[in-house]
């Protein structure tokens, strides 16, 4: 952050991270926005917050502080999954992909083709075809 003052004008440089405010005008936007907006918000800082205990705790050489900064990621962890599943209650496109992704099995891009093209998984990895029909009208 740059603040400052010349004798004629007052001028501010502040750095907004994207999560820290909104895109839109607030008024705008519903309660239902920027409650999924919080949510968004909160599952990437407990992820972040995943990676950097990860991170602490592979490059601590005290066992006992290692089991602390694991125990400490293993609770960020869990907070994800929370809020994760409060986007699946209140998402039906999150509901969806979470239904379709996780406990999966096999590939994870055959999955997807699977169901977008719901034919068995991994059957058009050789098409040349994009899967989304002929272009042509039927007449």
């Amino acid at each position: 952050m740059r603040v400052g003052r010349t004798q004629h004008a007052c001028w501010c440089y502040v750095l907004v991270m994207s999560s820290e405010s909104y895109h839109e005008p607030i008024e705008l936007l519903s309660e239902r926005t920027k409650n999924h907006h919080r949510a968004i918000v909160s599952l990437k800082e407990e992820l972040e917050a995943v990676d950097w205990y990860q991170q602490r705790a592979e490059a601590c050489t005290d066992a006992e502080l290692r089991a602390v900064i694991t125990h400490n990621k293993n609770e960020e962890i869990e907070h994800a999954m929370m809020t994760l599943e409060w986007l699946r209650r209140n998402d039906p496109v999150f509901a969806t992909n979470i239904a379709t992704y996780v406990n999966s099995t096999g590939p994870i891009t055959a999955v997807e083709a699977q169901a977008v093209g719901g034919g068995p998984a991994g059957s058009d990895a050789a098409s040349p075809s994009l899967g989304i029909g002929s272009l042509k009208g039927n007449k």
